[in-house]
Order: structure tokens, then C-alpha cells, then sequence
């Protein structure tokens, strides 16, 4: 076969390939925008002027509850529908590790959005700087670690917020792999697993 051929052939391969459901694709890059987003502002947060950390916290609050109610979706979404499978040309290994891969990076983006929430529901002046979801409408704190006693509650605040942190931490290393991993397969590979993903 030519090399002419060849190159229709996979670009026919390419078209036929199987892709997720355009509400699967919403979803993922709707939810990879906003995570980048409050990346952004998480870390840009300690060198903004005084009165605008607390907006940008705020937004930042507010863009992780939308992960998170995005996130539940999108896992109710693949548990009804299948998702493409990987191209058979990938070893076995290879397989395996997307699949922990993606496991974990739904965890994350469920514990990262928990853990910030918890975090700040024992913020100790929580019960008077209600929290509002993007300053449009009033977004509760978890009652019960608001109502603990202060002691414990500002020791949970600690710790939730460190958890937070590192949570933080891990979903930065898994992004980075996910998307070197993708464009590896693209570039090096030249076996697209974008197509399958792009709108």
C-alpha cells in the first residue's frame, strides 16, 4: 500500500474511529475549564491587592461546588453510557493505567471540592460571612462541623485545609499526566485518543 493510501486509509479510520457523547465532551471540557480556572485563582490568590482576595476566594468556592456537581453528572453519564474503547493497538499496561488514571482523577475532583467545603464550614466566621454561589444565591455551609465546638473546629479548619491542599497537589500531577499522555499518543505514538474527546 502507498503511502498516499496508507494516510486515506487512516484518515478514514480516524473519521469511522468511535467518540464519546457530545454530553460527555460538554461535560469534560466544561469541567476542565473550570479546574484551570480556579487554578488560576488559587494560585494567584496570595498576590492579588486586599480587597480582591476575598471575591477571588469566593469565586473560587463557588467554581469548586460547579466541579463538583458537574463531576457527579458526568459519572452518572459514563455509568449509563460506554465510553469509546482505546485503540487496540495500546499494550496492555497502558490500558490499565488510563483506567486508574481516570479513577482517580473523578476522585479527585469529588475529595477536592469535599474537602474545601468541610474546610470552609469550620471557618470560625462562617455563621457570619454566609457563602453565596457566585453572589447570585445563598450556598450552605455542612451544619454539623459548623455547630462543633470552636476548639475542634478550628483544629478540623487546619486540617481540611491541608487536605485541600494536597489534594490540590495530587490533581496538578494527574492533569499534567493526563494531558502528557494524550499529546505523547498524539505526537509520538500517532495513535489519536484527542479525536475521540474534541467537539
Amino acid at each position: 500500500m502507498n503511502t498516499h493510501t496508507q494516510r486515506l486509509a487512516n484518515q478514514t479510520h480516524a473519521l469511522a474511529a468511535p467518540r464519546y457523547t457530545r454530553t460527555a465532551i460538554a461535560l469534560h471540557w466544561l469541567i476542565a475549564l473550570l479546574i484551570i480556572g480556579n487554578v488560576v485563582l488559587a494560585l494567584s490568590a496570595d498576590s492579588l491587592p486586599d480587597d480582591w482576595v476575598r471575591p477571588v476566594i469566593n469565586t473560587h468556592k463557588s467554581i469548586g461546588i460547579t466541579v463538583l456537581g458537574l463531576a457527579l453528572m458526568r459519572i452518572l453519564w459514563r455509568v449509563s453510557h460506554k465510553p469509546p474503547p482505546l485503540p487496540r493497538e495500546f499494550p496492555s499496561w497502558e490500558k490499565v493505567a488510563a483506567h486508574v488514571a481516570h479513577f482517580v482523577l473523578y476522585f479527585l475532583m469529588i475529595a477536592l471540592p469535599l474537602s474545601g467545603w468541610l474546610h470552609d464550614s469550620a471557618w470560625k466566621d462562617a455563621a457570619t460571612h454566609p457563602m453565596r454561589l457566585f453572589d447570585l444565591f445563598p450556598w450552605p455551609r455542612i451544619g454539623y462541623v459548623m455547630n462543633l465546638e470552636p476548639a475542634l473546629k478550628e483544629t478540623l479548619h487546619d486540617r481540611f485545609g491541608a487536605l485541600h491542599t494536597w489534594l490540590g497537589y495530587a490533581l496538578y500531577a494527574l492533569l499534567a499526566m493526563h494531558i502528557g499522555g494524550a499529546l505523547k499518543h498524539e505526537w509520538i505514538d500517532r495513535k489519536s485518543v484527542l479525536k475521540r474527546m474534541v467537539p
